[in-house]
């Protein structure tokens, strides 16, 4: 199966490194122009730098902080002020792990503003080029906590729960423009992200980093963790025409590692 996104643009969140960076490259390999987006100016122009410009693709970035809400607001609608898309990836850094007893409020509203309000309002603005083609695709990237919470990412299953649903909701009212919304629920795959939160649980356990990461592993039924270019493999199937019928869905990538169904 050839995917072929030519003449389409896509808008990629957290894309300057880990399963984001892996996204936007496959993105640009199956021809799509690429713009990615994220804190580090200097490595979204190592990025971009790497894309395919295979097929005339004019890839670009946009330096955006997801956990400064106000700032990304205002830059993200200058931004579709001037530009269109027709593939979005909301995605952003994730929130500080901890558990349910050691966050206040505060903590929960930071979380609300970077995993909900940055993916529904950029959501929001890209949607009216899409239904005035109608034809969009809209990826969140999302966890498999959403099913089975992890104690120590309170806040990120909590919140990315409720993009989920809301998601499911709007899958419902943008069908009829031919735009689907699809979201996958991530496992454990071999990012920094991953690599951080198995230091900060190798010093709370009193164990080392390799132990940590061989129960990781050893949890999951393929006995190993996924890579970002199979994550992005999949994002570009949903994001082609080989995906038009499929929208409102959570499809978990994690090596069989959900137990539920």
């Amino acid at each position: 199966m050839k995917i072929d996104l030519t003449g389409k643009r896509a808008l990629v969140g957290a894309s300057s490194k880990g399963i984001g960076r892996a996204i936007a490259i496959q993105l640009a390999a199956s021809g799509a122009e690429v713009v990615v987006m994220a804190r580090d100016e200097t490595k979204l122009q190592e990025v971009v730098a790497q894309l395919d410009h295979s097929q005339g693709q004019n890839h670009d970035y946009l330096v955006v902080d997801f956990s400064d809400y106000e700032a990304f607001s205002k830059k993200i609608k200058a931004f579709f002020t001037e530009n269109r898309i027709d593939i979005l990836i909301n995605n952003t850094q994730g929130p500080p792990a901890g558990g349910a007893l050691e966050k206040g409020i505060d903590d929960y509203q930071r979380a609300f503003d970077l995993l909900f309000k940055c993916a529904v309002y950029c959501t929001t603005l890209a949607l009216s080029h899409m239904q005035e083609q109608c034809w969009g695709r809209i990826i969140n990237v999302a966890s498999i906590s959403v099913k089975e919470p992890l104690n120590y990412l309170v806040l990120s299953n909590s919140l990315r729960a409720a993009l989920v649903t809301w998601a499911k909701s709007l899958s419902v009212d943008i069908a009829k423009d031919q735009i689907t919304i699809n979201t996958i629920l991530t496992g454990y795959f071999d990012t920094q992200r991953i690599e951080q939160l198995n230091i900060n649980k190798a010093e709370k356990m009193g164990i080392s980093l390799s132990e940590v990461r061989e129960a990781m592993e050893n949890a999951v039924p393929m006995k190993r963790m996924g890579q970002p270019e199979e994550y992005a493999s999949l994002v570009c199937f949903l994001a082609s025409d080989k995906a038009s019928y499929i929208t409102g869905t959570n499809i978990p990538i994690d090596g069989g590692l959900l137990k539920s169904v």
